[in-house]
């Protein structure tokens, strides 16, 4: 069996946010480490993030109930065919491989919870236009498992208020100020899914992976992993697909599209896959994760930033609802 990775062996950073907080020399030291760490790999894990240990604990003890619900409850709160992801997606619903070209691609080996911002109000014409409709949908919660509403709107909340803590420190990072980013993320159009890796009982198709090899559509991911054999692999700059080591108490984070396009690749959203458990694992392989994909507001415009054009603007203009919605799109597997 194949030795666990070790983070003394891994090119991903560990960024503690307490020296964020610290002010001073000691947060621009940290600025400038988190910089290198966004041109090099593209992915850092993040210590003393401050989210409540025990509120962690309770998403992960309601996403496991929720998985081990019987399919035909799970599906009872699954979106209309071609809405964006709300409630329930079964397995091999979405490849993440279609996002980067490859049409062929096999469904993923995953199922998803997934629930969008819980305070859009509909009397607000922000939330209003016909694009925002698309984006705004109502979240979808079994009525099998009642208290997983307030569970995961509380988690929700407090992943917003650590993703604008980190794009503070991106401000930073980037030498803007720190509250650039502030009024491009008040209203963010972020999904929080539950993804439950089941164990594999069938050898996969060939190709065929836990999620096929993407980037993530937004400014940055929010993962938090589980140590269980089958896990995340990011690309290297060089072509070698290494595996994320995980820390206690840590979140992994990486860096989207748009952050990319922001910083005119100064930046890399990083290709990355969760891989499937070798075959010969004894014991279980299924494996749980809460991830918080932070987009910025439906009409945050998306350009070069001027400190980052060099010899030019690599991407047209967008904004984040236009961006999500060609991703999302392209992401669902055929029928």
């Amino acid at each position: 069996m194949t030795a666990a990775p070790r983070f003394e062996d891994s090119p991903v950073p560990v960024i503690d946010l307490a020296r964020f907080r610290a002010g001073g020399t000691v947060r621009a030291a940290l600025a400038a480490e988190v910089d290198a760490a966004c041109r090099e790999i593209g992915f850092l894990v993040v210590t003393n993030h401050g989210v409540d240990s025990a509120l962690i604990a309770e998403v992960d003890r309601i996403g496991r109930q929720f998985f081990a619900l019987p399919e035909e409850v799970k599906r009872s709160c699954m979106s209309p065919p071609g809405t964006i992801s709300r409630g329930y997606s079964a397995i091999g619903a979405r490849a993440l491989a279609r996002t980067r070209g490859d049409t062929a691609a096999a469904g993923d080996l995953r199922e998803t919870f997934t629930m969008g911002r819980p305070d859009a109000d509909p009397a607000d014409p922000h939330f209003a236009s016909p694009e925002a409709r698309m984006v705004f949908q109502p979240n979808l919660f079994p009525a099998a498992l009642p208290a997983m509403q307030l569970v995961m709107e509380a988690y929700y909340a407090a992943m917003s208020d650590l993703a604008a803590e980190l794009m503070r420190l991106f401000a930073c990072a980037l030498k803007l100020d720190e509250s650039f980013f502030d009024p491009l993320i008040d209203r963010h159009i972020t999904n929080c899914s539950l993804t439950n890796y089941p164990d594999q009982a069938e050898e996969p198709a060939p190709g065929q992976l836990r999620a096929g090899a993407h980037t993530d559509f937004g400014t940055l991911t929010v993962l938090r992993a589980e140590d269980k054999p089958g896990g995340l692999e990011v690309c290297t700059a060089g072509g070698r697909w290494l595996p994320v080591p995980l820390l206690p108490n840590s979140y992994i984070i990486n860096i989207g599209d748009l952050m990319a396009r922001w910083t005119n690749d100064r930046w890399r959203s990083t290709l990355h896959r969760v891989a499937n458990p070798p075959r010969d694992v004894s014991g279980s392989t299924q494996r749980l994760s809460i991830i918080f994909f932070h987009q910025p507001n439906l009409d945050a415009d998306i350009r070069c930033l001027p400190s980052c054009e060099g010899d030019g603007a690599r991407y047209a203009p967008t904004t984040s609802g236009a961006h999500l919605l060609e991703k999302m799109g392209q992401s669902r597997a055929a029928a």
